[in-house]
């Protein structure tokens, strides 16, 4: 169950990543820059939802 935990905050290193590129992209490619950005919130919704998805998987034992 450490992989899911480190895989988790790994989303977070993506979305950071992909901000990163939005910025740098923006004044030369704005598309591409709303691609990064797209993809950077995904990553985002990604964590969250893989965080949501641990604890229901650990509550589950507590029943």
């Amino acid at each position: 169950m450490k992989i899911l935990s480190i895989l988790q905050y790994l989303y977070l290193g993506f979305a950071a990543l992909f901000l990163f590129d939005a910025i740098n992209k923006w004044n030369v490619d704005r598309n591409a820059a709303y691609i990064s950005l797209f993809f950077s919130v995904l990553a985002v919704a990604m964590f969250f939802f893989r965080k949501k998805f641990k604890k229901r998987f650990q509550d589950r034992g507590k029943l």
